[in-house]
C-alpha cells in the first residue's frame, strides 16, 4: 500500500478518533508502522505511552486496528475517493489547512470537493437559527455579500436557514464560500441544498472529516462545529435561541481566541435571546458589514457597495425611488406597502414586478416584498 492509503486506513478505525490516532502516530511514527504492528507490540508501546499521555486506550480499541486490516478494501475504498473527486488531507500534507493545526482535537484527515481557500485569507464563520425569520434570512444574505465582495471567505454549515442563506449570499455576491459538513463528504444534507453543495465547490470548497458513506447522525454536528470556528478569523451569529446549537461553534471559537460577533435583535423575540446574551457577555454586536471588516483589515476604508444599505441607483424612477426607500430587510406585505406609497394598487404591482425582473427586490413569500440588499 501507498503512505495515502495508510492514512485513510488509520482514519477510518471505528471507534479511533482523532485523540487516539494522534497517540498511535506519536508511539509508532506513522500510520504505515501501527498498520504492521504486531498485537503484542501493539499492547507494549501503547501502555508506555500511555503513563506520559492521559488518554484512553483499551484492549478493545487494539483489537479494532488489528481487525481492520484488510489491504484490498482499503485499496478499493481509497480508489474510490479519486473517482468521485474527493480530495484526501492529512496533517502530514502542505494542504492541511494552517488554521487547523493548532486546534484541540483537530481532524487528522480531512475529506474536500473544491478547492479550499489560500491560508492567507480572511475567513467568517456565520452560523445561526434553521428555523430563522425572513429578516435573519434577509439580513445573512446582506452581511454574507458584503464581506465576500472584500474577499472575506464565508464558512458555515449548509444546513438549513442561516447556513444556507449565508453560503448564498457569498455566492450572489461573487465571493468564495466553504461548507463544513456533519456527514460523509459525498451526502448533501440537507438534501434539498443539492444545488447549492454543487455550487459552492465551483469556487470554494465542501469538506468534512467523515469518509464517504458516513450518515448525518446528530453527534457528528457539534464536532464539526470544532472545524468552522477553527478555520475562521471570526464567528458572526446571527439569530439564536438562548440554547441555540450555534452557541457551541461559539464556545469553541472562544476556546480557540476568535472574535465573537452578533446581531442585535429585539429583547421579545426568542431567536434573539442568544445573540444579545452574547453581546451582554462582550460580543461585538454588528449593524453593518463595516463592523466586522474594520477588524479584519488594517485602515479599512467604507466602500459604498459595502457600507451603505441604503444607496439606490440614481436611474431608478422616482416611483420606484419611493418603493424602494419603504422597503427594507422586513418583508411587506402588498397592502402594508400600497398603504405606505399611496399608488394604486395595480400602478404599484407593476412597479413590483419591474424591480423584481431589474434585481432590486425579491419575493421571499408570496405578496411579502424586501429590498434586494445583495444586489
Amino acid at each position: 500500500m501507498i503512505n495515502e492509503e495508510y492514512n485513510y486506513w488509520l482514519s477510518n478505525i471505528d471507534g479511533i478518533g482523532p485523540r487516539k490516532i494522534e497517540l498511535l502516530r506519536n508511539t509508532f511514527g506513522s500510520a504505515k508502522e501501527v498498520f504492521h504492528a504486531s498485537r503484542k507490540e501493539l499492547i507494549k508501546r501503547i501502555e508506555k505511552t500511555k503513563r506520559e499521555e492521559p488518554i484512553r486506550f483499551f484492549n478493545s480499541d487494539i483489537e479494532r486496528v488489528v481487525n481492520s486490516r484488510d489491504e484490498e478494501k482499503i485499496h478499493r475504498d481509497f480508489s474510490r475517493l479519486k473517482e468521485q473527486g474527493i480530495q484526501f488531507v492529512t496533517k502530514e500534507d502542505k494542504e492541511y489547512p494552517e488554521r487547523l493545526r493548532p486546534v484541540d482535537n483537530a481532524p487528522f484527515a480531512l475529506y474536500i470537493k473544491g478547492k479550499l481557500p489560500d491560508n492567507q485569507q480572511k475567513a467568517i464563520a456565520i452560523v445561526g437559527a434553521r428555523e430563522c425569520t425572513p429578516y435573519g434570512m434577509e439580513i445573512t444574505r446582506y452581511l454574507a455579500g458584503a464581506l465576500a465582495r472584500e474577499g472575506v471567505v464565508i464558512l458555515s454549515g449548509m444546513a438549513r436557514g442561516i447556513d444556507s442563506y449565508a453560503h448564498i449570499g457569498a455566492l450572489k455576491a461573487g465571493g468564495i464560500t466553504c461548507a463544513v459538513l456533519g456527514c460523509g463528504i459525498d451526502i448533501c444534507y440537507p438534501r434539498e441544498n443539492d444545488r447549492l453543495y454543487l455550487e459552492i465547490q465551483k469556487d470554494g470548497a465542501v469538506l468534512s472529516e467523515y469518509a464517504p458513506g458516513i450518515q448525518p447522525l446528530a453527534g457528528n454536528f457539534p464536532m464539526r462545529n470544532r472545524i468552522i470556528s477553527g478555520l475562521s478569523d471570526g464567528i458572526l451569529v446571527i439569530e439564536a435561541k438562548e440554547r441555540s446549537g450555534s452557541l457551541i461553534t461559539v464556545d469553541m471559537g472562544l476556546e480557540q481566541g476568535k472574535e465573537i460577533y452578533a446581531l442585535p435583535g429585539r429583547i421579545t423575540d426568542s431567536l434573539s435571546v442568544g445573540c444579545n446574551n452574547l453581546i451582554k457577555m462582550g460580543a461585538k454586536p454588528i449593524t453593518s458589514a463595516k463592523d466586522i471588516l474594520e477588524d479584519l483589515f488594517a485602515n479599512y476604508k467604507v466602500t459604498p457597495i459595502s457600507g451603505n444599505m441604503n444607496s439606490l441607483p440614481s436611474w431608478l424612477q422616482p416611483e420606484e425611488q419611493l418603493v424602494c426607500q419603504c422597503l427594507g430587510m422586513e418583508p411587506l406585505h402588498l397592502e402594508v406597502l400600497c398603504g405606505k406609497t399611496g399608488l394604486p394598487v395595480n400602478q404599484l404591482m407593476e412597479i413590483l414586478l419591474k424591480l423584481e425582473l431589474q434585481g432590486m427586490i425579491r419575493q421571499p413569500m408570496k405578496n411579502y416584498y424586501v429590498l434586494d440588499k445583495t444586489n
